[in-house]
C-alpha cells in the first residue's frame, strides 16, 4: 500500500486563486481609470476658442493686478508740463528751464511741449518730451532746439497739454498734476475771442477727469497786453500770471512755480497731518486721564492710520537748496516726535486698562515741545514764502 504524500494538494488551487485575485485588481484599477478619465474630442475651433479665452482672462488677470496695484506704488508724486511760446524768444525760456532744472524733485514726472505755428496747423503745437523721470536733459536739449517763428497758438497748446495728461495707460500722480505756461504774448492770434478761450479752458479741463493745476508766467509781455493771460489763469483756476521782463526774473519765476511751491504745498501737508495726529493723541490723554479708555482706544487707532510718507519722500526728493532741506529736515523730525508721543500714549492706555494710575507728565512735556517745533517749521515757512517773486511792472 503506498504511503499517503505529505505536501499540501491544494497548492496549485492557491497559485490560481491569487492570479485570479491580481488578474481581478487589475480590471477594478482599469475600471477606475475608465471611471475617471475621459476624453472628450472637440472640434479644433472650439478648442482654439477655450484656450484663447484662458490664456486671454490670465493675461487680463496679470494686467489688472500691474496696472491697479503694482505701477501706482511708483506712481510720480508730480507730473509737470512745461508749455513754452515758440514764436518770439524760445532761447532764453530754453536757458531759464535749464536753469531751473537742477532742483527739480527726483519723483517728478516731467515733460515739454512747445506752441506756435498756422492757425489751424495740425503741427502749431507738439510735445517734444513725454512724460517721464530723469529726463532733464532731454527737457535742455528739445528746448534749446526750438527756433523763434509763427503765431502765437496758446489755446491749441493748453487743450493739447490737457490731453497729454489722459493718453492710455498714462499713469496719475500721486498729488498734482500741473501744466506751466510761459507765453510772450497776452492773448491768442488765432481766438481772439477772449471768452470763448476762457470757457473752452474750463471745458477742457472738466473734461479731463482729473484735477491739473494752471500755472503762468508772463515773459517780455507789455502791460497793456496782459488781460488775455490773466484771463486764461482765471479760467484755469490759476492764480494771477507772474510777469518777467528780465531773464534772472524769469529764472525766479519758473523757480518759484517749478520748485519752491512744491517744497511748501508738501511741507504744509505734513504739518497738518501730524498736527491732526497729535490733537488725537492729547484728546486720548485726557480720556485716560477721566477714565474713558475706549475714547482713548478709538483716538489713538486714528493718530495710527494716517501717515506722510508721500510728502516725506517728496520732500526729500527735492532737498536741494538750503531752504528745501531745513524743511526736509523739520519734517522728519516733527513724524519721529509724533511717532514716539503715541507710543508713549499706548503704553499709558496699556497701563490703566491693567489698572496702573497713568503717567501723563512725561508725554505732556513732550507734547508742548512738539508744538514749539510746529511754530519754529511754521516760521521757516513763512520765511520761503515771503521770497516768492513779484510781477514787474
Amino acid at each position: 500500500m503506498t504511503a499517503p504524500s505529505n505536501a499540501p494538494r491544494d497548492e496549485p488551487r492557491t497559485e490560481l486563486k491569487l492570479e485570479a485575485r491580481a488578474s481581478g485588481w487589475a480590471r477594478i484599477y482599469q475600471a477606475a481609470r475608465d471611471l475617471y478619465v475621459t476624453v472628450v474630442n472637440l472640434p479644433r475651433s472650439l478648442t482654439v476658442s477655450l484656450v484663447t479665452l484662458i490664456v486671454g482672462s490670465m493675461v487680463a488677470g496679470v494686467a489688472w493686478f500691474v496696472v491697479g496695484v503694482v505701477l501706482p506704488q511708483y506712481a510720480p508724486t508730480y507730473k509737470t508740463q512745461f508749455l513754452i511760446d515758440a514764436t518770439t524768444a524760445p532761447a532764453d525760456i530754453a536757458k531759464s528751464l535749464m536753469t531751473v532744472m537742477g532742483s527739480a524733485g527726483d519723483r517728478d514726472a516731467l515733460a515739454l511741449r512747445s506752441f506756435g505755428g498756422r492757425c489751424g496747423a495740425e503741427d502749431n503745437t507738439a510735445q517734444l518730451v513725454s512724460f517721464g523721470t530723469g529726463n532733464r536733459r532731454e527737457i535742455e536739449a528739445a528746448a534749446g532746439k526750438v527756433r523763434a517763428g509763427g503765431e502765437n497758438t496758446l489755446l491749441r497748446g493748453i487743450v493739447a497739454a490737457v490731453e497729454d495728461f489722459t493718453t492710455p495707460f498714462a499713469q496719475r500722480a500721486k498729488q498734482v498734476n500741473r501744466v506751466i505756461v510761459i507765453s510772450n504774448h497776452g492773448a491768442d492770434a488765432c481766438d481772439t475771442d477772449t471768452a470763448f478761450v476762457e470757457r473752452e479752458i474750463r471745458e477742457r479741463v472738466a473734461s479731463a477727469g482729473l484735477s491739473i493745476q494752471f500755472r503762468v508766467v508772463g515773459y517780455q509781455v507789455p502791460r497793456g497786453r496782459r488781460g488775455g493771460l490773466e484771463g486764461i489763469a482765471a479760467a484755469s483756476g490759476a492764480p494771477a500770471p507772474l510777469y518777467a521782463s528780465t531773464r534772472a526774473q524769469l529764472d525766479a519765476a519758473l523757480d518759484w512755480f517749478a520748485n519752491v511751491e512744491p517744497v511748501l504745498d508738501n511741507a504744509t501737508r505734513t504739518i497738518n497731518t501730524l498736527n491732526a495726529n497729535v490733537a488725537r493723541i492729547e484728546t486720548a490723554l485726557k480720556a485716560v486721564r477721566d477714565g474713558r479708555q475706549d475714547v482713548a482706544a478709538r483716538e489713538l487707532n486714528q493718530a495710527g492710520t494716517a501717515d506722510v510718507d508721500t510728502e516725506l519722500d517728496d520732500l526729500a526728493g527735492r532737498a536741494k537748496t538750503p531752504a528745501a532741506r531745513d524743511l526736509h529736515t523739520r519734517a522728519a523730525d516733527l513724524r519721529t516726535h509724533q511717532k514716539r508721543l503715541l507710543d508713549g500714549a499706548l503704553r499709558v492706555l496699556d497701563a490703566a486698562r491693567s489698572g496702573s494710575p497713568p503717567t501723563l507728565a512725561p508725554l505732556e512735556r513732550a507734547t508742548t515741545d512738539y508744538n514749539d517745533k510746529v511754530r519754529r517749521m511754521n516760521d521757516a515757512l513763512t520765511a520761503l514764502r515771503a521770497t516768492a517773486p513779484a510781477s514787474s511792472s
